[in-house]
């Protein structure tokens, strides 16, 4: 009888046992402070790692703020640009280049003094971008809606002479996130406007096919994984949905916040974040490129919907913007 007693309250503590709680896949670890003359909203982030410099578009105040990548001490503001949208840092040249929606123009900064050096000619809200690192060329949408045009623009760059060297026209009065792959000359760019990913040759700078999004509604964010012949789509309508780059296929769709402006894939972790302007993180985990997990959906903060991933440091900056008095900020986000 007292050893079936025992066994019996073995079993019950063991029941009764709470499960070790895995560890959330990001942990919040710093908070910059921009400066409390910064109001409005932010866009897009970029990166000097080499040079430890965290640059953040003030879209509202018409600035670019430079920060301390490690410390978050705030160094500067970039000025006198109309709509800071997006920026590409040149390591090798030590240039800053920014995206101004209002000007519409490709601003181009030297990286140590600041100094504006020249800008190449767009079309008004030229605003995403995707560099190819083996040419230097830097693509842009930009035109749309804001030109009164049904059409837009995927304007081709040289980073080198700061010359423009073409521009692609996408039917659709919107284009957004762009990708492109290292192994092909393949560029895949959000087409909102038609619910489509279109498909462009970037040694031929053609059109070359359209990809119907259909399991989810404005599709904006993007991010590849080449190597699995994915590429991942983000849809405020609260949609991640995975293509098969081999086919222009559909393979299935993941839920997501509604939302969502910025999706990164990490390549080491197999994970997605995607960042929603709601205040939502959702962390997604590639078993294989057929089948994903969800790893939880992390409470942000309201607008924080940009982000950058610096792989090397393992963290995640977005920004937030202000709140109740308080200044905006940056929330650096370290990888578990």
């Amino acid at each position: 009888m007292k050893g079936f007693i025992a066994a019996f309250v073995a079993i019950v503590a063991v029941g009764l046992a709470s499960p070790a709680r895995s560890a959330e896949p990001v942990k919040l670890v710093a908070k910059y402070n921009m400066p409390e003359d910064v109001k409005g909203r932010s866009d897009h982030l970029g990166v000097d790692v080499s040079g430890q410099r965290l640059f953040v578009t003030a879209e509202t105040a018409h600035q670019v703020l430079v920060f301390d990548l490690g410390t978050g001490r705030f160094i500067r503001a970039i000025t006198g640009i109309d709509i800071p949208h997006a920026i590409l840092y040149r390591n090798d040249l030590d240039r800053i280049y920014i995206t101004d929606g209002g000007a519409g123009e490709l601003k181009i900064y030297d990286g140590k003094t600041y100094k504006l050096l020249g800008a190449a000619t767009l079309k008004v809200d030229a605003d995403s971008i995707g560099y190819d690192p083996a040419t230097h060329y830097l693509y842009i949408d930009n035109g749309g809606g804001d030109a009164h045009e049904t059409f837009s623009m995927l304007s081709v760059v040289d980073t080198t002479s700061g010359e423009k060297v073409t521009d692609i026209k996408i039917d659709g009065d919107t284009l957004e996130a762009m990708a492109l792959e290292s192994s092909t000359p393949k560029l895949y760019v959000n087409n909102p406007a038609k619910n489509q990913v279109d498909v462009v040759n970037r040694d031929t700078h053609a059109l070359t096919a359209s990809w119907p999004v259909t399991m989810g509604k404005r599709n904006v964010a993007m991010a590849p994984d080449e190597a699995s012949h994915r590429l991942f789509v983000a849809c405020r309508s609260g949609a991640l949905v995975v293509f098969d780059t081999e086919t222009g296929k559909e393979l299935q769709s993941l839920p997501i916040a509604k939302g969502v402006d910025d999706l990164i894939f990490d390549p080491a972790r197999k994970r997605l974040y995607a960042f929603c302007s709601s205040g939502e993180l959702d962390v997604y985990q590639q078993k294989d490129p057929d089948h994903y997990s969800s790893l939880g959906q992390i409470q942000t903060a309201p607008g924080a919907k940009n982000a950058v991933f610096v792989e090397s440091l393992h963290r995640l900056f977005t920004t937030v913007p202000p709140q109740g008095g308080a200044p905006g900020q940056v929330y650096v986000y370290e990888i578990e």
